[in-house]
């Protein structure tokens, strides 16, 4: 009865022990979901602000600007006056 009960013992703790390892993979997967979706949501936001910045930069004609977002790899596509979208 003694060897059945240390047997018992035995696999409750390997039992715990893949519990609390479970539980910390499911923590980081939720942590990288909520990156992703985030990341997500911030590049809908960063296309606004290139788009924002193109449009001045051609509008202005701004050098330096057009420069800055170049250098980015950002360029006008087409007509210099249309308002362009990045590349």
């Amino acid at each position: 009865m003694t060897p059945l009960a240390g047997l018992l013992l035995v696999l409750v703790l390997v039992n715990v022990l893949v519990s609390l390892g479970n539980q910390f993979l499911r923590v980081e997967v939720t942590e990288r979901q909520q990156f992703i979706t985030q990341s997500i949501q911030l590049e809908a936001l960063s296309r606004e602000i290139v788009t924002a910045l193109l449009t001045i930069a051609v509008k202005n004609k701004d050098d330096q600007l057009m420069s800055l977002l170049a250098s980015h790899g950002i360029s006008v596509a087409g007509e210099p006056k249309a308002s362009g979208g990045a590349k």
